[in-house]
């Protein structure tokens, strides 16, 4: 433990009381954590921010759509309106948040709402749904969800990390027992059955949880507001390289694994540009970003000419038990060796 989280220690002592007394609570009943009857995926993870919530959602998405009526709900972060809204394609970051915006905008025959009040939204939801998909909600115990997926990222697995603010865990370790399945993202991709084998034995799940291992799957193409490139359009440029996510070293490293010619400006995640950042970034020739990060600037940068990289979930195990397990949820069909925890 370095000096810093040495100091801060005794407030993540504080804090673990206040959270594992609110997760009493709802496990004895004194909170209410409210079932529906209408399937609801939740989708979360105990680290702050950085886990690959975003493209967990997407896939879902993938794997639902043709078969259900699939709604998304999100809180909306950093958006500036309040309440309940319907995410159209029309709708800024700034109204509806990022992540929400781009969701409506990759499937737009997908209903996007955004709620503060998760019990509100999915009320709201259920009339026009066959089933919902809880966007960053593990933490929302109001709402219990009919199942749920834990993610944990390779390089920052939550049994290695400690309670806020000493380090970057919202709860206790023991919350993932709340979890159906766990998946742990951003993995290499020549991750050896031994090593997957070695996290499960230290994850120490319970009998009845189930644990994948997925990577990034990377874009052959960069896409701009209305023009599409191949990655290679990149080689032989210099470009500036623009993140406002909780951890861009996956893509840093990747493009540095290509050999291209980049400078990185990382900002903080969910980061509001300012007129004068902007200012600075369309007097650039070329910039590539993430997806999240687009939806910021698109509608902003007026000059330089700009792209982000599309990247998707690949599993490297058992995709189709995980396919499987999701659609039995969406279905409302419990597994027969599944015990519903609290």
């Amino acid at each position: 433990m370095n000096k810093l989280r040495k100091i801060l220690f005794p407030f993540s002592i504080l804090y673990h009381g206040v959270t594992a007394m609110r997760n009493w609570m709802y496990h004895v009943g004194v909170f209410e954590s409210t079932s529906f009857d209408i399937p609801v995926i939740c989708v979360g993870n105990l680290n702050v921010g950085g886990t690959g919530k975003s493209p967990m959602i997407e896939y879902l998405i993938s794997v639902l759509k043709d078969e259900y009526k699939v709604a998304v709900l999100s809180r909306g972060y950093k958006r500036k309106s309040t309440g309940f809204q319907l995410v159209e394609k029309h709708h800024t970051v700034e109204e509806v948040g990022d992540e929400p915006l781009q969701f409506k905008l990759k499937f737009p025959d997908v209903l996007v709402a955004v709620d503060a009040n998760r019990r509100n939204g999915i009320n709201k939801l259920k009339e026009m749904a066959t089933v919902i998909l809880l966007d960053d909600a593990f933490q929302h115990r109001r709402v219990k969800p009919f199942f749920t997926v834990l993610l944990t990222a390779y390089s920052d697995l939550y049994i290695n990390d400690f309670l806020l603010p000493a380090g970057n865990l919202r709860e206790s370790k023991t919350g993932v027992k709340r979890a159906h399945c766990i998946v742990v993202t951003k993995c290499p991709e020549n991750l050896s059955y031994a090593e997957q084998q070695q996290i499960q034995y230290d994850l120490n799940l319970e009998l009845h949880q189930h644990i994948y291992f997925s990577t990034i799957a990377y874009a052959s193409v960069i896409q701009g507001v209305d023009e599409i490139k191949h990655l290679d359009f990149l080689q032989e440029k210099s470009f500036k390289l623009i993140t406002g996510i909780a951890n861009p070293k996956p893509l840093v490293d990747y493009l540095a694994d290509l050999k291209l010619n980049f400078e990185h400006l990382e900002f903080a995640d969910h980061h509001n540009f300012t007129e004068e950042e902007i200012l600075k970034l369309d007097n650039e020739n070329i910039i590539l970003t993430t997806e999240k990060d687009f939806m910021r600037l698109k509608d902003k940068i007026k000059t330089a000419k700009l792209y982000y990289l599309p990247i998707s979930i690949s599993f490297l195990n058992k995709e189709d038990g995980f396919i499987k397990r999701i659609k039995n949820a969406a279905a409302f069909i419990p597994e027969e060796n599944e015990k519903m925890k609290n």
